[in-house]
């Protein structure tokens, strides 16, 4: 009976921080983090992404990194490459449209001056992607990587993703040549937004919707003659 009572009585809170903590170091965002730890990559500029807000609020959280926004992902590249030639090691956090800014700072910089960049990028554009812009860019991105002889991965599967990171950082660092490891929505999830979005085009498309806009028109219309008329 005391058995049964001590398998059945509720965690603490400490348990449930520990599982909690467990938990998240299992996650995809949670392995990204560790790795970069374990490889002490304390720099880490980003440009804000919906599928990667896990990964920058924990960064953010933690005090090993020293981390920041950036308008623009070129921008990121010269940071982190600057602070790779004072000693500093570094990655970059970014979405898949951010990619297509970035041809010239890789060809011009971090490849030939062998700057081990290490660059997260959230992919967009497939598996079910609302934005045809953002699917045009993903038919781009590897094709572009390839033409650039550059190291990159496509990360489909948690199981192996800890092992694919780490290597990956590893041998940027042993090489000095940039690395870009794509996170696909089989590991990370589609955004939010995409949901959203979709039900709000829905509901804009809809018939109803549209025979509301073109009565609003025409009411406007309408009311901008009389006013034209009266002035007159």
């Amino acid at each position: 009976m005391a058995v049964a009572e001590q398998r059945t009585s509720p965690k603490t809170s400490d348990e449930k921080a520990s599982d909690e903590k467990s938990s998240d170091e299992k996650s995809w965002h949670g392995i990204v983090l560790q790795a970069l730890k374990r490889n002490d990559i304390r720099l880490v500029p980003y440009v804000p992404d919906r599928v990667l807000t896990t990964l920058i609020k924990n960064i953010h959280a933690d005090p090993f990194f020293t981390t920041f926004p950036t308008a623009r992902e070129e921008e990121a590249v010269g940071i982190v490459s600057g602070a790779w030639m004072g000693g500093m090691r570094g990655a970059v956090l970014m979405q898949t449209s951010g990619f297509a800014t970035l041809a010239n700072v890789l060809a011009s910089l971090a490849i030939p001056y062998q700057i081990p960049l290490i660059m997260f990028v959230s992919e967009r554009g497939t598996l079910g992607e609302f934005n045809y812009g953002q699917s045009l860019v993903c038919r781009t991105m590897r094709p572009v990587l390839d033409s650039l002889a550059m190291e990159h991965h496509t990360c489909t599967r948690l199981e192996e993703f800890e092992f694919i990171v780490d290597r990956s950082i590893k041998q940027a660092l042993t090489t000095q040549a940039p690395v870009a490891l794509i996170l696909s929505p089989l590991i990370c999830g589609p955004p939010a937004i995409a949901r959203r979005t979709s039900t709000c085009w829905a509901a804009w498309a809809s018939p109803s919707r549209s025979r509301s806009a073109w009565r609003w028109r025409n009411r406007s219309a309408a009311s901008s003659r009389s006013k034209a008329t009266a002035r007159c």
